[in-house]
Parts: structure tokens; sequence; C-alpha cells
């Protein structure tokens, strides 16, 4: 018997278990119930159960049939039950010794969970060593998790002394939501759950850090103390997770930027990327390379920044998303009718119509660097993650549908191997419709089917993020997994059939009839910000010797090893190697010490035995003290040879 099978009569529930016998039980009875009788010890071991795949904890009662399966600490599904659990706990820890403290939301997030709270003054340091220690004991009362459902009204009277909760419960007036609290000792909490069985199911977890946040995110509404923490199921898994934490903080791209004079930002430009001297040469090594790799089959164009709000409207764009759009006041209008591009695609299929196409030409692919501006709120703004002008090495490939698959084919192995490059990996995500979107429903059916046929013609594996699709097609998507294990969202091959549509894009077909075609948009870093933030924090600063602003450091002993010193780093440079001489008037140590700190490659230094024998005692980042001596012929062959096929770190991307 399946769950589609199970059926409810005279208030009467059908559940499946794994092995596929049954269970016939009462509406309204208690998970808790069902998984005693199958066994006490699977009892104690349960965080919630899953009906239907719909994660439900043990206190909530069941409404409905259908599968039934127990979730234990073997699955994935019971950490964000157990973090959301951790929520009420740091809660319960903060009205215990504050009691002041007004409760906001206390949600599980993807690496733990956080509590807003309404505070007079500032969480601190010491605030949250407390916090955690009551926390502790909390865990040590193994306090029951106690739920229950309660009208309005009865909320209202439990929670009139919380503002934030009672603006919450407005939001159920008219509605049929069941309202339920969660109550453990004295602490009651409005909360839909799922919450694990008691208190000392949390053993593992660490208070991280206090931050500023608008109630519900609105920057007009008052500022809440929120707390960030995490938990794990294991005690290893959160050690793991917490050096990971120190090491993103050791590799801050924010911190090594400034440090390696790579960007800046000023609050003139906010949201604007300053690219030193230094930073400038990764971008353009960036662009170099793709243009190298799409040297063949591209055709690379520029289009405008700025246009009329009729190519918005055509897009779609002005209605779902002018929020994030520079709008620019037309003088003739007194109206804001134009802005500023947030996006490449429809200025490239403006650059498509202007000329006719013969299915010959198929796939043609449009690549740019343009850049771009999203008109980010100020307080989401974070150092070249989070900015307002961005470039993208953006491609839209317009192709007949049976060019797909091979198309797909051909991006999803050049995304990669250009990952492979910096020893970045990665996972595919294939993301269907979102509930926002244009186009037909059959024309969105026909859009995932030619997808999801082209990715599993890869071979590649993938999981499915179902409804995280562009508004305007589905697509595959890049995880990118880091050297300290963090996951980064990168490319992206989305699969347009309604722009198309919407921009009358035809080519003429074999049977000199017009046909439309579909479109593929491509990107492969993202953004250029976001990639280079990525790379340097990924890379800790050492960047490959390739992509090094700096890639050899000149360093003559002495001034009368400085005319020697200049011919070595003229022929350094003539070779296309990027080489600083240094002969400030510091000692050696010194400037070795700084070479260090800026992660210079190689650091050649020149004494008289190198200046009469035309050597170099070379110092390898990463390798301490070490000195080789060689012929600078023979170094400059090593360096351009690593420049050429742009070699990894010979001390690997983990330094």
């Amino acid at each position: 018997m399946t769950s589609s099978a199970a059926v409810e009569m005279n208030g009467t529930l059908t559940l499946v278990l794994p092995d596929g016998a049954t269970r016939e039980v009462p509406m309204g009875t208690l998970p808790r119930d069902v998984v005693a009788s199958i066994g006490p010890r699977l009892l104690l071991a349960s965080y919630a159960v899953a009906v239907d795949d719909e994660v439900q904890d043990l206190m909530t009662p069941l409404r409905k049939g259908g599968s039934f399966v127990v979730i234990t600490d073997k699955d994935p599904r019971a950490l964000p039950v157990l973090r959301h659990s951790g929520a009420h706990i740091l809660a319960t820890a903060v009205r215990r010794l504050r009691p002041e403290a007004k409760i906001g939301f206390g949600p599980a997030i993807d690496d733990g969970f956080y509590y807003d709270f309404e505070v007079d003054t500032p969480f601190t340091p010491d605030d949250l060593e407390a916090f955690e220690a009551e926390m502790v004991k909390v865990a040590a009362e193994k306090l029951p998790f106690v739920r229950e459902e309660v009208t309005q009204a009865e909320a209202l009277v439990r929670f009139s002394n919380d503002p934030l909760k009672l603006e919450r419960l407005a939001d159920f007036e008219g509605t049929d939501e069941i309202i339920s609290t969660y109550t453990d000792g004295p602490f009651v909490d409005l909360c839909r759950g799922p919450h694990v069985q008691d208190t000392s199911y949390l053993k593992h977890f660490k208070l991280l850090s206090t931050a500023g946040a608008y109630w519900r995110g609105d920057e007009k509404r008052q500022m809440l103390q929120r707390i960030y923490a995490t938990a794990f199921l294991k005690k290893d898994e959160l050690e793991a997770h917490l050096h990971q934490l120190t090491e993103a903080k050791r590799r801050d791209h924010r911190v090594l930027g400034k440090q390696l004079d790579l960007f800046m930002f000023h609050h003139f430009a906010p949201g604007a990327v300053f690219w030193t001297e230094r930073g400038t040469s990764i971008v353009n090594e960036l662009n170099g390379y793709l243009r190298e790799l799409q040297r063949d089959g591209y055709a690379e164009i520029k289009t405008p920044l700025l246009y009329n709000k009729a190519l918005w409207e055509v897009s779609g764009h002005w209605g779902k998303y002018r929020e994030n759009m520079f709008l620019v006041l037309d003088k003739e209008t007194g109206e804001h009718d134009f802005s500023l591009k947030p996006m490449n695609c429809p200025s490239h299929y403006l650059m498509y119509s202007a000329k006719k196409h013969s299915y010959r030409e198929l796939p043609l692919r449009y690549n740019t660097y343009d850049v771009l501006h999203r008109n980010e709120v100020s307080g989401a703004l974070s150092g070249l993650t989070r900015v307002r002008q961005f470039q993208q090495d953006d491609c839209h490939i317009f192709l007949m549908e049976s060019q797909i698959a091979d198309e797909v084919k051909r991006l999803t192995d050049f995304i990669l191997n250009y990952y492979n490059t910096f020893g970045l990996t990665a996972n595919l995500k294939f993301a269907t419709r979102p509930e926002q979107r244009i186009g037909t429903d059959e024309m969105w059916d026909a859009a995932e089917g030619a997808l999801r046929q082209a990715l599993e013609a890869t071979g590649l594996p993938y999981t499915l993020k179902a409804g995280d699709g562009a508004f305007y097609g589905p697509k595959i998507d890049f995880d990118v997994t880091d050297s300290i294990g963090r996951h980064w969202q990168l490319g992206t091959i989305q699969l347009d059939y309604s722009n198309p549509e919407r921009f009358d894009l035809t080519y003429t077909g074999e049977d000199n009839h017009a046909h439309r075609p579909v479109i593929i948009h491509r990107a492969v870093s993202g953004s250029f910000e976001r990639f280079i933030a990525i790379l340097i924090e990924h890379f800790a600063g050492a960047f490959p010797v390739w992509l090094a602003p700096e890639q050899v450091r000149v360093l003559p002993i002495a001034d009368d090893f400085r005319a020697h010193a200049e011919r070595v780093t003229r022929a350094l440079r003539d070779a296309g190697i990027r080489a600083h001489l240094d002969v400030r008037n510091e000692t050696l140590n010194y400037r070795i010490r700084d070479g260090e700190t800026m992660k210079v490659p190689y650091m050649a230094v020149i004494g008289k035995r190198e200046a009469e024998a035309n050597t170099l005692a070379v110092r390898e980042r990463g390798t301490g003290n070490k000195q080789e001596v060689v012929p600078v012929s023979e170094f400059i062959a090593r360096v351009t040879g690593e420049i050429r096929s742009r070699a990894l770190p010979s001390q690997g991307v983990a330094e």
C-alpha cells in the first residue's frame, strides 16, 4: 500500500511505515504514541516524524494519513528540528537572565539558528557567555516541550506583555491557521514547531555573535538584537564547523583585500568597488582567461547601460523587479522613465533582433563583461559579496530546441573545467518554476522537460530545487565548495522559452519559414566581485602564480647590486611576469617579511654571488626560509611555465 492510497474514513488515518506495514489510528493521535507502539527505544531516539514527507514533531496531532517515517539522528531532517528547538532554548535562557527582553522570531537557518530580542541596551560578549551557560542549565533540566493549541483570544492574553508576538498574532485574524504555543518550564513561545521532545536533546551548540536586525526586516521599524548560534547532532561536527568559522574569519576578503591592497570602498559611491592596480590585475586576468576560453564560437559584445522603461516592460522586469533597479528621471516627462540595466538579457535580445538569422548560425552565443547596477539596500551591502555595481561574465545563447542537449553538455563541461582551474568543485542543482513567474504552464512544462532531459543526458548527478527557478525559466545552478568546505552558488544555465515570445525573436529554418529560438542564459563566475571575494578566501590571499597581482619580488641585498637587480626585473617583465623591484631603505629581513605578508609567490634575492653568476636565491611562498639558487633564465622559464599552465599553488589551496 502506498502513501497515495492512504485514506481517511470516519476519522481514522492510515499510516504506512517504511517496511510497508500500516497503522490505523484516530485522527488527532499524537505521533509519539505511534512511535511508542513501534518500540520504546525508537521513541527515545526520535527527533520528529515525516508524514507524506512533511516534517512535524511528536507533540503535534496527526491530521492526515500517508507515509510515516520516524526521524532520528541518522536523518538529515533532524538537524533543522534540533536547531529550531535550540532557538527556543536560547529565548528561555535570555528571559531567565533578562526578563524584560521582548521576544521576536527564532528560526533555524542553513548553518544554525538565531533569535531576535527587543532590549534597551545591546547585548555584549559577556551577555552571550552568560546566555550560553544558562542554555546548558536549561538543557540539563530536561524540560519537555509542551505543545498547546489555543484560540486567538487565549493567545492575546498569554502574550499581552510581548508586543512583537501580539503583532504576529494580528496576522492570524480572519484565517483558519492553527495557533500553537510551546512551553519549557515557565517560558512560553508562540510557535508552529517542530521541536524535539525535551531540552536535553540540545548538547552540542555555540552562541556565535550578536547583531542589529530590523523587526520583520523593515528598515523603518525598530532595531532588535539578534543572537546568532549554531548546533549540531555530534560534537565533532560542531568542532569542525567552529574551525571553519575561525578559518573564514582568518580569510575574510574584506581584511585581506585591505592587507593585500586589492580594493577599497568610499561613501561617495556606496556599494561600488574601487579596484587598485593590484586588484585590477586580478580582474584583467580573469577576463583574459575567459576571453581565451571563448575565443572560438562566441561573439563578445557591449551594450548601453541606460534604457527606457519600455524595454523593461517588455521583458517583465518593470513589473517584477523595478524596486531593485536604479531609476533615472526623464527631464522631459518628469517621471523615472529610465533605468540603469540590472542585467544584460534584454539588451542582447535587441542585438539579436536587429538582424535576420538563419538556422545555420545557431547556436549564436553573445558574451559580455558589461557593468550592471542593482539597488541593494545599504544594510545588505557587504564587501565584494553584496554590491550595487558589478560585472558578470554573462552569455546568452540563441539556439534551436534540437540543440539544447548538446549545448547544455558543452556548457556544463565549460563551467566545471573553469572551476577546476581554481581547485573548486561543484554540485549541480535543478531549479523548477517559482510561484512568481511569466509564461504559460505549457511553456514551463516544455522548458522544464527539455532542461531536465539535457541535464540527465550529461550523466552528472544533481539535486532538485523545487520552486527556485528564474521568473522566466528553469535553471541548473552550480553549487561550489571552497577549500574550507563552504558552499557558494555561482554559475547558472537557465533555459528561457518566454522571452523569445515577448521579444518576437525568430530565425529562418531549413524550410525557409520563421521559427522561434530558445534562449540559454549562462554565467560562470556570477559576478567578478563576488567571485574574487570567494577566491581571496579560498586561497587565503595566496593566489596561484598566474593570478597573483605581484608574481615575483626582486630583493637586492644592498645598493651595490641594484643595477643588476634592475636588469633582472626588466628581464622578468619582458617575459610577461609581474615583477616588482624592492629597493627600499629597509633591512633585507624586513623586506622579506613584507613580501610574505603580501603573499608574493616568489622572492628573488640578489647578493654578490648571484650578481656575478647571474643567478637568483629564490624563496618560494609557503616553504619557510628555504632558498634555492637558480640561473635567471631557468627561473624565468619556471615562472612562465606556471603562468601558462595556470598551476595551482604547490602548497595547496588551503594555505
